[in-house]
């Protein structure tokens, strides 16, 4: 059975049916042609695009609103009511919108306006999105000048290290091709010599060719499973020669096994950077030490020397491409271009590893740290 109010409530029912059924079919037209709209405009001003959505939220709720008034469902003065109040809420929305919008625009043009003069600077104030990607392309331009700076250095550097060798290489060219030298001695003194800078502007090419292959990621590593402590000894054989002219002692502590995954050719020269540098600034009788063990569970090697430690504001600069510690660039007899520990840094870097460098006792001691195979 039903009761007295079951036709009445039936009959609200049956009309809220109707409601729901014509608001979200007129919605879900105007929501398409809200997305065509949006997707037609997708290059245009984010004021557009947020005045298309306000339009459309006010659009579907006016859409059903006059949708069931012409259904008669609201009549009278109730229909005139509620006609008024979408009115003023959709004006109301559209001028939200519009302030909005005009923000947001005003906002984007002044970060546009603060990209294009140099050096970028980040605008304050803005959006919280439009902060971050200030503040983002600021870091980047900030690195990008420091590229730029670092760029100027080498070519710089390089040039002047090209330039002193191969002057002195022609001057002693033309002596023996003019017959100004010719007492044998002397010629055989100048052969030497050239052949000398010979070898080390090919060492310094082939170190401009393995640090443009760092900077410019192509540096390709055939890694297999090696053991430092091998790696230690076969750095301090390769670099005894140097060791017993300068007359300094190399001693190796790697009693451990430690495996790594590596590659042992671009590993060695990185160890071996770092030993000849040591080498190069420890004074004679004095002694460099290379350790290889497991520090805090990654692998590590370390070349302490007996140079006298290196100046707290010249630390963080060590392993900058060209830096030799020092204003001038005179090449010295045993003296590189100031690549060695850059080249070091990269190759490390490409193992996953880290490379630092801190002042102990009589002199310094350089570290690298790399992964333990698992």
């Amino acid at each position: 059975m039903t009761g007295p109010g079951g036709p009445a409530k039936a009959a609200v029912m049956g009309d809220l049916g109707v409601i729901v059924a014509v608001t979200a079919g007129l919605g879900l037209v105007v929501a398409v042609l809200g997305v065509w709209a949006m997707w037609a405009l997708r290059r245009r001003s984010i004021g557009v695009m947020l005045a298309v959505v306000m339009v459309v939220s006010v659009t579907a709720t006016l859409a059903g609103v006059v949708a069931i008034t012409l259904m008669m469902i609201i009549e009278g003065r109730v229909r005139d009511i509620v006609l008024s109040v979408v009115a003023v809420a959709g004006l109301v929305g559209l001028g939200v919108a519009f302030v909005l919008a005009r923000r947001v625009v005003g906002e984007s043009r002044r970060l546009a306006a603060a990209v294009r003069r140099l050096p970028f600077t980040a605008p304050r104030g803005l959006p919280a999105e439009l902060q971050t990607i200030a503040d983002t392309l600021e870091e980047a331009n900030a690195r990008e000048r420091a590229l730029e700076e670092a760029r100027r250095e080498l070519v710089a550097w390089v040039s002047h290290d090209l330039r002193t060798p191969l002057a002195g290489m022609r001057a002693m060219a033309e002596a023996l091709e003019d017959g100004v030298v010719a007492d044998p001695a002397t010629v055989t003194r100048y052969h030497a010599q050239i052949r000398l800078e010979v070898e080390r502007l090919s060492a310094m090419v082939d170190d401009l060719f393995e640090l443009s292959r760092i900077h410019a990621g192509a540096l390709r590593l055939s890694r297999a499973r090696i053991g430092l402590s091998d790696l230690v000894a076969d750095t301090v054989a390769g670099a005894e020669p140097l060791a017993r002219a300068k007359g300094v002692r190399l001693a190796a502590e790697a009693g451990q096994a430690v495996p790594v995954e590596a590659d042992a050719g671009a590993l060695g020269r990185a160890l071996g950077n770092l030993v000849v540098n040591a080498i190069r600034h420890t004074p004679a009788d004095r002694t460099v030490t290379l350790r290889a063990g497991v520090e805090e569970g990654m692998a590590c090697v370390s070349v302490s020397d007996c140079c006298g430690g290196i100046p707290a504001a010249d630390l963080p600069r060590v392993f900058d491409v060209a830096f030799r510690g020092e204003a001038a660039r005179t090449p010295t007899p045993d003296g590189g271009a100031g690549l060695g520990l850059a080249i070091a840094q990269g190759i490390v870097e490409a193992h996953d590893g880290m490379i630092g460098v801190v002042n102990d006792g009589p002199g310094c001691r350089f570290e690298i740290r790399l992964p333990l195979v698992r």
